[in-house]
């Protein structure tokens, strides 16, 4: 398997096929940059996470804020400060709910103990709903809206939360998967359409995708360590991307800190809309 260019992240996240653009993007948080295959945007913070609005414009989730990004001329809108009274954290794994919302998980950038939470932003209003996280990853969202899946990674357990008409949590969160025990250590994650659950995990070279009652259907092998997110795109979502990252390994590989892509390896879902308030 080959990269998909050249480039090579520190800490590759959030990879977003936009379907109106047709155009994948990913970010390298640590090197505070947004990258496409054509372009590539630098930032004075470091940033993680994205979901479409329109053609032109993306929310953007930073250490400090979530912004409205214009992809043409780089114009930046604040629409929430996001932990901005707290310099130890920044944002980490997010994804756009079906709802129109925005979930996004924060971390201490030294991956203290607890120091993150999970928040919602939603017509408006940013509200956290999960605390004491170490590292969060693994937000994503069941192809009928009803549930959504998040990991605090070092507990190695997906947990699963049942969603309201509005998509605010109506129940408390339930482990789901549970990988303690094994080598795995849960990362990025995205359901594709027939409700499989397809998880990076970081340190194992892989993404695994398990069916929608837990069981373990396969595994994608990654020629690097630190996979960290997979999503699906190309044409007819059928295409498997994957982030990954060159942090923490005393001696990265050429590949280390690619982006990959497998083509024809399952069938995706197309990314939420973030809906912004009249």
């Amino acid at each position: 398997m080959t990269p998909i260019n050249d480039t090579r992240c520190t800490l590759g996240e959030g990879p977003l096929w936009h379907p109106e653009r047709a155009e994948f993007f990913w970010f390298d948080i640590i090197g505070c940059k947004l990258h496409s295959l054509a372009k590539t945007w630098e930032f004075d913070e470091m940033v993680s996470a994205a979901g479409w609005i329109d053609r032109a414009t993306m929310l953007i989730a930073s250490e400090t804020r979530l912004f409205v990004f214009d992809l043409e001329t780089g114009h930046q809108r604040d629409l929430s400060p996001l932990e901005a009274d707290m310099p130890h954290t920044r944002s980490n794994d997010g994804r756009a709910d079906p709802h129109g919302g925005f979930w996004i998980g924060t971390m201490g950038k030294r991956a203290e103990k607890g120091a993150g939470s999970i928040w919602r932003w939603y017509r408006g209003e940013l509200r956290k709903l999960f605390d004491e996280i170490s590292i969060p990853n693994a937000i994503s969202f069941a192809p009928d809206g009803r549930s959504a899946c998040f990991t605090d990674t070092v507990t190695q357990q997906v947990m699963r939360v049942a969603l309201d008409a509005q998509g605010w949590p109506a129940a408390p969160a339930e482990c789901w998967l549970d990988l303690r025990g094994t080598p795995y250590k849960p990362d990025g994650a995205v359901f594709d359409a027939g409700g499989n659950f397809w998880l990076a995990q970081w340190g194992a070279g892989r993404v695994a995708a398990y069916a929608p009652n837990g069981d373990f259907l396969r595994a994608v092998s990654f020629p690097a360590a630190h996979t960290s997110c997979p999503a699906f795109g190309g044409p007819d979502l059928t295409d498997l991307y994957c982030t990954t990252a060159r942090e923490g390994l005393a001696r990265p590989t050429p590949l280390d800190g690619a982006t990959f892509c497998l083509r024809d390896a399952g069938k995706g879902l197309q990314e939420a809309c973030v809906r912004l308030p009249d």
